[in-house]
């Protein structure tokens, strides 16, 4: 490349708006959530009972827990894009585990030791496990495109990331489908489909996220 065309696209280049990281973020999260809903309400459809169902708390309860995952990693997933993070939105991506621990400690000192297999196993750990990641590659996708703007310092960290917001929503998304209600349930099978969605947005962070 000659001297001259260097300084045109460097001048070019330098007179492109900049825009912030978080902004690109929210942007795609915003895109993800809605093409991520699309899917839902094209393939699936919600529980006939959720105006009676959102006012139990074993509902609510996998809900707040999906809510808190999403918010958590996002928070995390802002700091992860940038190529000195200072991570010290390191520390919510604990309350979903400890929300689901304390649920499922409660339900098993609650119900007879006869009930835990069928509160396991449930009716949907098959889709459980094959439709939150479905639910999830539309926004991890997204996530995955704006981080590609970015400068993450650790890819396979922030891809990661990014597939533990998808996961969340994935997770939300499905929760209003599936009638298994148990902590028990909510704390395998669900997290079983959370860490898939996790583990392939890591791989992908690692071959597209590189600097």
């Amino acid at each position: 490349m000659k001297t001259e065309e260097l300084i045109r696209v460097l001048a070019a280049d330098g007179s492109r708006p900049i825009v912030p990281v978080t902004r690109t973020l929210w942007r795609a999260l915003g895109l993800g959530v809605l093409a991520s809903t699309a899917l839902l309400l094209l393939l699936l459809h919600p529980r006939a009972d959720i105006p009676r169902a959102i006012f139990t708390l074993r509902f609510d309860f996998k809900l707040i827990f999906a809510l808190l995952v999403t918010i958590a990693a996002m928070l995390f997933l802002r700091e992860t894009a940038r190529p000195f993070a200072a991570e010290r939105w390191r520390w919510p991506l604990a309350l979903g585990p400890l929300l689901l621990l304390t649920g499922v400690v409660v339900e098993l000192s609650t119900r007879p030791a006869t009930a835990w297999g069928g509160l396991l196993v449930g009716h949907n750990a098959v889709h459980c496990l094959s439709l939150i990641p479905m639910l999830s590659s539309p926004l991890a996708i997204c996530l995955l495109a704006a981080l590609r703007r970015a400068a993450p310092m650790k890819p396979i960290v922030a891809g990661a990331v990014a597939g533990l917001v998808a996961g969340g929503v994935g997770s939300m998304l499905y929760a209003l489908t599936c009638p298994d209600d148990s902590p028990l349930f909510v704390a395998t099978w669900y997290s079983i489909a959370i860490t898939i969605v996790t583990s392939g947005a890591a791989w992908a962070g690692k071959r597209l996220l590189r600097w």
